[in-house]
């Protein structure tokens, strides 16, 4: 009895600590069995990534390769992770006491890497999807996709595709899940245990962040979408909703411009915005550069010298037109070619690629202004409705994905633009070797080519010396004739505008416009090239001599002065008809009466351009000084003697009457080249 008794305790207090012993054993087993879960289900799923990228999506090559791209996103870049992510986890079965421990940091260590690769896969998921549901309505080409997908992964069943497409999806939330049950069958005093609890929240946090950038993305979606509507279009589109809250944001605007609010500062946005809007007019004023640059280069290919008969049959002239047609019909138009596909197609795709940011950045402003409207109701009230909260949402979602992905756009664009500067040399620097490769040939065969360089040059001075004296003497004997005027001839119907004017203020006041000008400000003018007006002060209210005030006759304003230039006075008919024949002074402002109308050009037929006329309408021929001219009819169709219908080498159309003057001999000038 006695030892029965001393036995009974023993057994008594042994009870417990082997029951201890046989829980921690099999939470130990169900430790070591979720950590082989974890890595069995790893090796699969890493299996069915690999099929999907290699055998399905090769076979699957009569898809467009922007369908393609969007099915399977960046699943390559899935698989170089978590083949890492696998690799890392199989070397920790070696180390089975410390092996949960691993376990946890390797999830640490993956977690940036992890999120960086499944949120852009989840973003694009949801447009997979919408592809998938096109091919379903193609029978014909679903069958062909179907099957496919059941030749390479039988378990997919009628998924077939969304069955693939889902599964990262499934992959990236089943991570905490796989962890948690890890850490549920590890003690809590255990060294692995507050590894483990980090890893689970790290990999929880993963998955918020992936859930908000897709909710992002889907929101940048929304308003990148640039839509080019007509104006009935947009009318068709207003409705009570849309004049209320556009209403409601201008309201908001006037009130913070009138400083009766306070205005939502962003230095971290506005800094990048201003980055952002220097690169974009960086990337249109290229474009503009380069669509200059080719509309001067068609026009260079338009003229063809070698395609004219010069009547040289041999020399120089001869090996000249060689070589022009060999660099037209190759070297040009290979340049041509090349200039538009490796510089202008980039340029666009690149300016093209611009407006989404920029709409994006604009929708930002006007939901800027319903956020902070629905702050001030929320501090005021305390409360906000559903419709206020999924505006705050959207704000605070477009702003922190222009603010996360603006810099490195901005890069991109950056890196983008200095490639296609760098192409451009290139191009350049070709195009330049080719012609000096091909000139050669054509130079060798020139009557100087064996004179040395210096000799050579001093042969080039002397026939330009010769060129220029010959020049400068007919130069000297065209301006005996007539000085030309610095401007162009006024418009029928403005001489009594000039002449109010000119007896107003006098002639040393009077300018003409140079090229058109664009009123911006409240007191600036509008006005067209060749406008004639009066300088009234030589500087604005501010002192700013860039600005002056001026009188066109009618109103009074502001022009910038480096578009006006001094008018000179062109003489009238009668002035150039008495000119001609009686040799006075062309230049005298107001003619001597005369008691009998004289006709306003010379009697006969055949005359001279005293002065260069530019035509400036399909009415009207262009004149240079001293040019023949035919005179068809004296006067325009209204009877006007101011204005003539000539004929200048086959060409018809008017002319100022007070351009012409009478031909004192058939040939003005001649004059030769050197021999």
């Amino acid at each position: 009895m006695a030892k029965h008794g001393a036995d009974e305790p023993s057994s008594r207090s042994g009870s417990p600590d082997g029951e201890g012993r046989a829980s921690e054993d099999r939470s130990l087993l169900h430790q070591r069995l979720a950590v082989r879960e974890l890595i069995d289900t790893e090796v699969s799923y890493l299996h069915m990534l690999q099929l999907c990228a290699s055998d399905i999506r090769s076979r699957l090559q009569q898809l467009p390769q922007g369908d393609l791209d969007v099915l399977f996103s960046n699943i390559d870049d899935i698989i170089k992770v978590n083949s890492r992510f696998l690799h890392d986890l199989q070397e920790t079965a070696s180390k089975k006491e410390e092996q949960v421990q691993l376990v946890g940091n390797i999830f640490l260590e993956f977690q940036e890497e992890l999120e960086q690769v499944y949120k852009v896969y989840c973003a694009g998921y949801d447009q997979a999807l919408l592809l998938v549901d096109t091919y379903r309505k193609e029978p014909e080409l679903q069958r062909h996709i179907q099957g496919i997908v059941e030749a390479v992964v039988p378990q997919a069943g009628s998924s077939g595709l969304s069955f693939l497409l889902v599964i990262p999806l499934q992959r990236i939330t089943r991570y905490p899940l796989l962890l948690q049950k890890i850490l549920e069958n590890t003690v809590p005093d255990a060294s692995a245990y507050p590894v483990l609890q980090r890893a689970v929240s790290a990999l929880q946090d993963v998955n918020t962040n992936i859930n908000e950038y897709k909710m992002r993305k889907e929101v940048a979606s929304k308003y990148t979408k640039v839509e080019q509507l007509t104006l009935w279009e947009r009318l068709a589109r207003i409705n009570t909703h849309t004049l209320s809250k556009k209403t409601t944001r201008l309201s908001q605007l006037l009130k913070q411009e009138a400083g009766l609010i306070p205005r939502t500062e962003d230095k971290e946005f506005d800094d990048l915005e201003e980055r952002f809007q220097w690169v974009s007019l960086c990337v249109t004023e290229l474009k503009n550069n380069v669509a200059a640059y080719l509309d001067n280069l068609q026009v260079f290919l338009y003229f063809r010298p070698h395609e004219y008969n010069l009547d040289i049959p041999e020399g120089p002239a001869v090996q000249y037109c060689n070589l022009a047609r060999d660099l037209h019909l190759e070297a040009f138009l290979k340049f041509k070619q090349r200039l538009e596909g490796l510089v202008w197609q980039p340029l666009c795709s690149l300016a093209k690629a611009l407006l989404g940011p920029q709409n994006l950045i604009k929708k930002r402003l006007d939901k800027l202004l319903d956020f902070e409207r629905v702050e001030e109701k929320l501090l005021e009230v305390g409360s906000v409705t559903y419709q206020e909260e999924a505006a705050r949402h959207t704000y605070q979602a477009l702003n922190s994905l222009l603010v996360a992905e603006l810099p490195q756009f901005n890069q991109l664009v950056m890196q983008w633009l200095g490639q296609i500067l760098r192409t451009f040399v290139t191009l350049q620097r070709d195009l330049a070797k080719q012609v000096l490769q091909r000139a050669e040939g054509s130079m060798a065969q020139l009557p100087h080519h064996h004179v040395p360089e210096p000799a050579f040059r001093k042969l080039v001075e002397d026939a330009l010396g010769r060129t220029s004296n010959q020049l400068r003497s007919f130069q000297e004997t065209f301006e005996k004739v007539l000085p030309p005027p610095t401007t162009q001839p006024l418009l029928p119907g403005s001489e009594r505008q000039v002449q109010a004017l000119l007896s107003r203020y006098g002639p040393e006041k009077l300018y003409q416009v140079t090229s058109n000008i664009s009123g911006t400000g409240t007191l600036d003018l509008t006005l067209p090239r060749g406008q004639i007006v009066a300088i009234l002060q030589n500087k604005d209210t501010k002192g700013n001599s860039g600005r002056w005030l001026v009188d066109t006759g009618g109103h009074r304003g502001y022009v910038p002065a480096g578009k006006l230039q001094l008018y000179h006075v062109v003489p009238s008919a009668e002035e150039l008809r008495r000119q001609a024949g009686l040799n006075k002074d062309p230049r005298c402002l107001t003619p001597e009466p005369s008691p009998a109308p004289v006709p306003s050009i010379p009697t006969v037929n055949q005359v001279i351009a005293a002065y260069p006329f530019v035509a400036r309408s399909s009415h009207e021929v262009s004149l240079q000084a001293g040019q023949p001219v035919t005179i068809l009819e004296a006067q325009d169709k209204k009877g006007n003697p101011e204005w003539s219908l000539v004929e200048v080498n086959g060409q018809r159309g008017y002319v100022p009457s007070g351009f012409l003057v009478r031909a004192r001999s058939p040939v003005l000038w001649g004059w030769s080249l050197p021999s």
